[in-house]
């Protein structure tokens, strides 16, 4: 079989497989086409893939000629228009977003796995590429805010005076949000955490910060680490008590996502009138709307003295560590798609596979792409 590594666009700096699993795999009998510079980016130069046996390909050929095709971002349509029919693509596909290249995937006959859909379940921990990454996008929130924030993070207790500690408000306590609440810690901030889910209480209150309570909240035990939609009436509650919080807090980091949908809006225009001049917010939610009223992605907006830096791409920012973590979760992914001969054998009993595999034969296979499809 024959794995091909594609060169991301788009400046996307990660590359989805490293030298070290390339090892791995040539150890499996699998033969690994790397594209020419595909890791130089994530500061893994061609030499090192040709040491660890990979063999520096043109783009054109990986696609025309490798069985099994990575890469992080969905792939374009020129280029699926290369590879031919019946081989395999794997990726952040992110098709709940994309319900109109998932059909062109079908009808070009391309087999492909999304790592986004793949069910979060304790066995595929080693293969969960949202929160290997999410990780890194929380460590580098907090980072980026006190980069851009124009005093402290920790208390000093100097001659010339005493400086307050900052106050880091962090709406959800996922993956990221963990992370965040950490590192903010670390740095000497106070942090104060809101999410929907009270079952993250505990562990939020381990991290040293401080939950804010909402009662009524809906069931989000199984939304695989994303929020749900809410009510009004806890909508409401909801809003009233990040308002108390906002006005308070010097950073705000945020994370709230709803796969397949918009965003929710949790700081509103008027809650930015209350922030005081020189306060930052990082919108993680930036790709899929932003949760403040006023984000737009990949910019950073000046509104009345606060930051507002729309980013829901910073595990970008740190490539090479990126990239060595979403290898392993792709080789662990892999390992479920090879024979011990190292030919491909696709088991659709297993329910990882059949939870990352968005289309197949010709036809969409994945149930949550086909509900985004169904009319309302």
């Amino acid at each position: 079989m024959i794995a091909g590594i594609l060169k991301e666009k788009n400046g996307e700096t990660r590359v989805s497989l490293t030298p070290e699993v390339v090892k791995q795999l040539q150890q499996m009998s699998v033969t690994v086409w790397v594209e020419q510079g595909a890791g130089d980016s994530a500061f893994y130069n061609d030499d090192a893939y040709m040491q660890a046996g990979a063999l520096v390909k043109t783009g054109e050929a990986i696609l025309a000629g490798a069985d099994i095709i990575f890469t992080l971002q969905a792939p374009s349509r020129e280029w699926i228009d290369q590879i031919p029919p019946g081989k395999i693509i794997t990726g952040i596909l992110q098709p709940l977003y994309r319900v109109g290249e998932v059909e062109y995937w079908a009808s070009r006959n391309i087999t492909a796995f999304s790592l986004d859909t793949i069910p979060r379940t304790t066995r595929a921990q080693v293969m969960d590429v949202l929160s290997s990454q999410a990780n890194i996008a929380g460590y580098k929130a907090v980072l980026l805010a006190a980069y851009s924030y124009s005093r402290y993070f920790p208390m000093f207790m100097t001659a010339a005076g005493s400086i307050a500690p900052a106050k880091v408000l962090i709406l959800g306590a996922g993956v990221a949000g963990l992370q965040a609440i950490a590192t903010a810690r670390r740095l000497g901030a106070v942090v104060e955490v809101f999410d929907t889910r009270p079952a993250v209480k505990e562990e939020v209150m381990s991290l040293g910060a401080k939950f804010v309570e909402v009662e009524g909240a809906a069931d989000a035990s199984g939304a695989g680490g994303y929020a749900v939609e809410q009510s009004e009436s806890y909508k409401q509650q909801q809003q009233q008590r990040i308002a108390e919080s906002i006005a308070k807090a010097d950073i705000v980091i945020t994370t709230a996502q709803i796969p397949g949908k918009a965003a929710p809006v949790l700081v509103s225009s008027d809650m930015l009138d209350r922030m005081r001049p020189g306060s930052v917010i990082i919108d993680l939610a930036a790709a899929t709307g932003g949760n403040t009223a006023v984000t737009k992605n990949n910019e950073t907006v000046y509104y009345r003295g606060v930051t507002i830096i729309g980013n829901s791409n910073l595990a970008a920012t740190m490539p090479a560590d990126a990239s060595k973590l979403y290898a392993k979760n792709v080789f662990n992914f892999l390992k479920l798609l090879l024979t011990k001969e190292g030919t491909l054998h696709l088991n659709f009993e297993d329910d990882i596979v059949k939870g990352a595999c968005i289309t197949h034969n010709g036809e969409i296979v994945n149930d949550r792409v086909k509900s985004m499809m169904q009319p309302a």
